[in-house]
């Protein structure tokens, strides 16, 4: 099937994007980091004692403890450096440092040894807690944080737990519910604090969003008017009056030139500096795509706290509008399944995609007169700055996918883009 291609211009100039200095999402990455990193550490600290208690439980039981707790934190750390299952890493460590606690006392090698000193798994408590504190809600964090130093109280004061008075059960317990309530009481504020944060910017951006469109609206308004003016009224004009062959030659050419003013007109957007959220953007398209009158399934990824040009998120809204539209009217009724898909990806990289499993079309075979998806969405999305491809053939359904911004930078630029590159990357 073939795959028409919108290409964006050869040379792009590279502007670097405004950059927030706090987010949620950022301090999330901060914290889940953190806490992974942390538990290494307190994992490591562990070692001689576990070393030194190994032998007390049955062979299998501490190999496979050791194994799948250890290996659990490394898990961890590696889901918080590639940001991926983060929160579910989280919760693994927590559950198994549980299933490890509770199963203790029941494959001692010998129960009649006495237990010495405080076992190994208690150096790892505090590390059980803040990882619930990542990986659950508040309240679960609370919950875990209370009932899990108490149970390795409890079994403590045991003699499977060594026998030890029950109050060394209870300092041990209250000891690990302070640490671990300090962690979930720091990260509960963190959280909080970087969501007013968040919330606090979006305000502002929208609102300023909005003033921008209104005074976008008007220009727009001002410049077709003088179009209207100068161009249309004129050949109007000139063609009401043409009696010869030569004046309705130049009628028929101010006739052609309106028009391209006009189209020209269409596909611009004002542009001046003014910036909006990602996530306002992808409002937008949702909220357009409920109100079509055929149902959209609607997915969204990676919908973070970026912020992009305003006439470019303008262009981009308007191409995936007019995409829906095109679906509903052509694609077929209400057996045909649609979809918009909208993400972000590294590099600062938006992708909008909108697709349908209907009638499809041949776009080689469109009249040129039809210009509805080469004007109004693929050289739109590629004025913005963007990159538009068309996927369709009769019977196999139309996907056009939008992707904002296409960096292709001139040889000078090469240099100082993959620097700005590896470092959005990075954040």
């Amino acid at each position: 099937m073939s795959r028409p291609e919108v290409a964006a211009p050869t040379a792009l100039s590279v502007s670097k994007q405004p950059r927030n200095p706090i987010s949620r999402k950022r301090v999330d990455t901060v914290i889940s980091r953190s806490v992974a990193w942390f538990g290494i550490v307190f994992g490591l600290q562990a070692v001689p004692t576990l070393l030194s208690q190994y032998s007390l439980g049955q062979p299998l039981w501490s190999a496979i403890t050791v194994s799948v707790l250890f290996g659990s934190l490394v898990f961890s750390l590696l889901c918080t450096t590639l940001k991926r299952f983060v929160v579910g890493a989280n919760r693994i460590v927590a559950g198994v440092y549980v299933v490890a606690l509770l199963t203790w006392p029941f494959f001692l090698a010998d129960p009649e040894v006495a237990q010495r000193g405080d076992h190994w798994l208690y150096q790892l408590t505090t590390v059980a807690t803040a990882a619930a504190a990542i990986g659950f809600t508040v309240r679960g964090a609370t919950i875990y944080l209370f009932i899990v130093p108490t149970i390795y109280g409890v079994i403590r004061a045991l003699p499977e737990g060594g026998g030890g008075p029950w109050q060394l059960g209870l300092f041990n317990a209250v000891y690990a519910i302070i640490l671990g309530g300090a962690v979930l009481v720091l990260v509960t504020m963190l959280r909080a604090a970087a969501s007013s944060v968040d919330d606090a910017q979006g305000m502002a951006l929208d609102r300023y969003s909005r003033a921008v469109r209104q005074h976008a609206t008007e220009v727009e308004r001002v410049q077709v008017d003088s179009i209207v003016h100068d161009s249309v009224l004129t050949t109007l004009l000139s063609a009401a009056r043409a009696e010869g062959p030569q004046e309705k030659r130049l009628a028929g050419a101010m006739a052609s030139n309106a028009m391209r003013h006009l189209r020209e007109a269409a596909l611009v957007t004002p542009d001046d500096g003014s910036t909006v959220r990602f996530r306002s953007l992808c409002d937008r398209i949702v909220e357009a795509a409920r109100g079509m009158q055929s149902l959209f399934s609607i997915r969204m990824r990676s919908i973070d706290t970026r912020i992009i040009p305003a006439a470019q998120a303008e262009a981009l809204y308007s191409a995936a509008v007019q995409a829906m539209v095109n679906s509903v009217q052509h694609a077929g009724g209400p057996e045909v399944k649609r979809w918009v898909r909208i993400s972000g990806a590294e590099g600062g990289m938006i992708e909008i995609e909108i697709g349908d499993s209907g009638a499809g079309f041949d776009p080689s075979a469109v009249a040129e007169g039809r210009l509805g998806v080469q004007r109004s969405i693929l050289a739109r999305t590629i004025n913005a700055g963007g990159h538009a491809q068309l996927e369709s053939a009769p019977g196999k359904g139309t996907t056009i996918l939008l992707t904002w911004p296409v960096l292709v930078p001139t040889e000078d630029a090469t240099a100082d883009l993959e620097g700005d590159l590896r470092e959005e990357v990075d954040r």
